[in-house]
């Protein structure tokens, strides 16, 4: 897709993608444990299978997918498909109006390419001489000619000039002698402040920011949109020193800011899909099935692959070292495909809608599958979810959350293995919740070693409140969490289909599958037996 820096596959990648494009998992590995950077998709069959797995998520975390950002074309390619795969599988749909999608109110906030100052007869670029940006929650204006003033020094008040001196003016600031470090977000000019009525308000300091930090500092961002109108607020400008010096050269006289800011729709939307229960006593009760659905945006420059997962693995405390031929072609990437975080979950679910759909006997509650989407942007579709429900939030009897599944090896975390798994939250609402879990896990061909640490009362690393099922849990409905551990690629662009252990995410989507059969066969719903959470309330690890 157009924009998007693809990874070419070497000679070798594509013959043994051609080669094995429908060998299973266990023949892959038998020919060298290498996986292939492409893989030809496959059709699948009903049963769970490794097989199906890995043509689903090479797929689904495709370079073509961009990443999967909320907002993004990719997103709405990834969507598509977990959409159409719902109607293959003969799910029912219940998002809005009777589709598989429920949309999220999200706007991209950015300014359009190709801005400029221009002071007298010099014109200066937007991303080379400035990078503008615009406090969160406020909407710039478009510029236009606007006088120059000097407004004093960067972060001491004591010298700045009136609110009413800087109202309507493009305000200088020098730069602070005292002030070693800069962090351009500290310095957005935001609602309340002294410069809130400024046209705009520049400082030096552009040459200290690495380019890449500045690439990020001009990018889109995607949120929600606001329920008001957005507060006016100045464009802060990062500048050069030469447009720094140019606009106090010039103070009481005008300049030209062509610089215009945007707010736009960014489609971005959950997957919600029902598999109807078979008991007509019971079926209007849930078992709640979540993974979510996006990623993370390009990154602003592309780095090269092969070289980044070999320095990641250098600082990992349990990964080998990665050994790479002298002489390669680089393969330079810029995409963070999230393979495990969450293509993993994402196409597991797929796959146990797929056995449940075409089981002789369906389950006798219905089950609801949920692709959550902007979980990266802070749990934004979950929360959606729960606050305006397909379903009634009180139907809903457990949601079992599977967010990066398909990893967890021992080169990945400390006591990892082929039967890690990492559980949280399973008994913090109902106890019986975590009993059942573990009582089926027991009866598997090869029980997991559960890994509770993580869900720890005040643990540093806040797992609990990090995925999709805190939304539920905050509405007192038993989750458990499945979770194969944080690795050396998480968040990164390496994270690719082609390092995912498959038999082992075949393994813990079996587990899944058969704790949400056991819960939507039972005759009572899960018992309530832990604290009840506020809904109003934060997140507590």
């Amino acid at each position: 897709m157009t924009g998007y820096i693809t990874k070419p596959a070497t000679a070798f990648g594509v013959a043994l993608a051609l080669s094995c494009a429908w060998a299973t998992p266990s023949a892959l590995a038998a020919q060298g444990g290498v996986l292939p950077g492409k893989l030809a998709p496959r059709p699948t069959v009903p049963a769970v299978t490794a097989a199906d797995l890995m043509t689903r998520l090479y797929q689904f975390a495709d370079d073509s997918m961009g990443g999967r950002a909320s907002g993004s074309p990719g997103h709405v390619m990834a969507t598509d498909y977990l959409a159409a795969e719902a109607r293959r599988l003969g799910l029912r749909p219940a998002g809005d109006n009777g589709t598989y999608f429920q949309d999220l109110p999200m706007v991209r906030r950015g300014f359009e390419p190709g801005g400029t100052v221009r002071v007298g007869q010099h014109s200066f670029a937007m991303g080379t001489d400035f990078v503008p940006a615009v406090a969160r929650g406020g909407a710039a204006g478009r510029g236009g000619e606007v006088v120059v003033i000097l407004g004093g020094m960067v972060g001491d008040s004591a010298t700045w000039i009136t609110a009413e001196a800087a109202a309507g003016k493009l305000v200088v600031l020098n730069a602070n002698p005292r002030q070693t470090s800069l962090n351009m977000r500290a310095l957005v000019i935001g609602p309340g402040t002294r410069y809130a009525g400024a046209a705009a308000v520049v400082m030096p300091g552009l040459e200290r920011f690495p380019v890449a930090a500045r690439a990020n500092m001009a990018r889109p961002t995607i949120g929600l949109r606001s329920a008001g109108a957005a507060a006016k607020v100045p464009l802060s400008m990062l500048a050069s020193a030469a447009l720094h010096e140019a606009l106090i050269a010039l103070a009481g006289q005008s300049v030209l800011v062509g610089v215009e800011y945007r707010e736009a729709p960014a489609p971005t939307r959950n997957v919600v899909a029902i598999l109807p229960g078979s008991d007509p006593a019971l079926r209007g009760q849930y078992v709640a099935l979540g993974a979510h659905n996006d990623h993370d945006p390009l990154t602003a420059t592309a780095a090269d692959h092969d070289s980044l997962r070999a320095i990641f693995a250098a600082r990992s405390a349990v990964a080998p070292p990665v050994v790479t031929p002298g002489a390669r072609a680089s393969r330079p990437d810029s995409i963070k495909n999230g393979a495990d975080d969450d293509g993993s979950g994402s196409v597991a679910l797929l796959e146990i809608a797929e056995a449940m759909a075409s089981a002789p006997q369906r389950p006798k509650r219905s089950v609801l599958f949920v692709w959550h989407a902007a979980e990266e942007l802070g749990l934004l579709g979950a929360e959606h979810f729960v606050t305006h429900p397909t379903v009634p939030l009180d139907s809903i009897v457990a949601q079992l959350n599977m967010d990066m599944i398909g990893r967890g090896g021992a080169t990945d975390i400390v006591g990892g293995g082929p039967h890690y798994l990492q559980l949280v939250g399973s008994r913090r609402i109902s106890r019986e919740l975590g009993d059942l879990v573990e009582a089926v896990n027991a009866r598997q061909p090869r029980p997991f070693r559960f890994d509770y640490s993580f869900d720890a009362e005040g643990h540093p690393e806040r797992i609990y409140c990090r995925s999709d099922h805190a939304a539920y849990a905050r509405f007192g409905i038993p989750v458990t969490f499945f979770h194969t551990g944080l690795h050396l690629d998480y968040h990164q662009v390496t994270d690719e289909p082609q390092y995912i252990d498959y038999e082992k995410l075949f393994a813990t989507t079996q587990l899944i599958r058969d704790v949400a059969l056991e819960v939507a066969n039972r005759a009572a719903r899960p018992k309530l037996d832990g604290p009840r959470p506020n809904p109003k309330a934060g997140c507590r690890q």
